[in-house]
């Protein structure tokens, strides 16, 4: 099933169609990494039933397919889960897409850079792409703070700081990722 445009797929969807994108893995070890204790959960934690619940809707979407059930010694039987063709190409897009949100930065922002960092990948066009995304807000909100009073000023200066402190974050970063190589 060809997609003309992004899925609207949710956060744990998202994570669970990178993650079987470049190799098969079944439920049971998508979950771990997604777990408090996993790398992944350590950013944004994701139960198990959520992690089943995800895999379902992706099948259902054609972006990913099941394997047959690969028995083991350490329970029931495992599932292999991978990524069609059309599941690829879009966890990739979503990998190199900007949060949309300042608010969603520190969840989606950083476990696209986890994922990019587990697969090997450049982070440098994402973080610039957030970083173009954000620069504009937060020279609106602080042309905005000085006519403000009250609360409004209070919750103004809260994502003027908010943003500003993420371009920083942003700038630290591509501060440390090697430039490109020519040719």
């Amino acid at each position: 099933m060809p997609h003309q445009r992004e899925p609207g797929l949710s956060l744990a969807e998202w994570l669970v169609l990178c993650l079987v994108r470049d190799r098969p893995m079944h439920g049971f070890a998508i979950a771990g990494l997604l777990a408090d204790d996993g790398s992944l959960g350590r950013i944004w934690h994701v139960r198990k039933m959520v992690v089943y619940r995800a895999a379902h809707r992706l099948e259902q979407l054609g972006l990913i397919m099941a394997s047959d059930k690969q028995p083991t010694s350490q329970g029931p039987a495992r599932v292999p889960l991978w990524a069609t063709p059309e599941g690829r190409q879009a966890a990739g897009a979503w990998l190199r897409q900007p949060a949309c949100h300042a608010r969603d930065i520190r969840s989606e922002l950083l476990l696209k850079l986890a994922l990019l960092d587990r697969a090997g990948a450049d982070p440098r066009d994402l973080l610039l792409a957030q970083r173009s995304q954000l620069a504009p807000i937060a020279g609106a909100l602080a042309g905005q703070i000085p006519a403000t009073a009250g609360f409004d000023r209070v919750l103004l200066q809260w994502r003027y700081e908010s943003v500003s402190s993420t371009l920083r974050f942003l700038d630290a970063l591509l501060a440390t990722v090697p430039a490109p190589r020519a040719g």
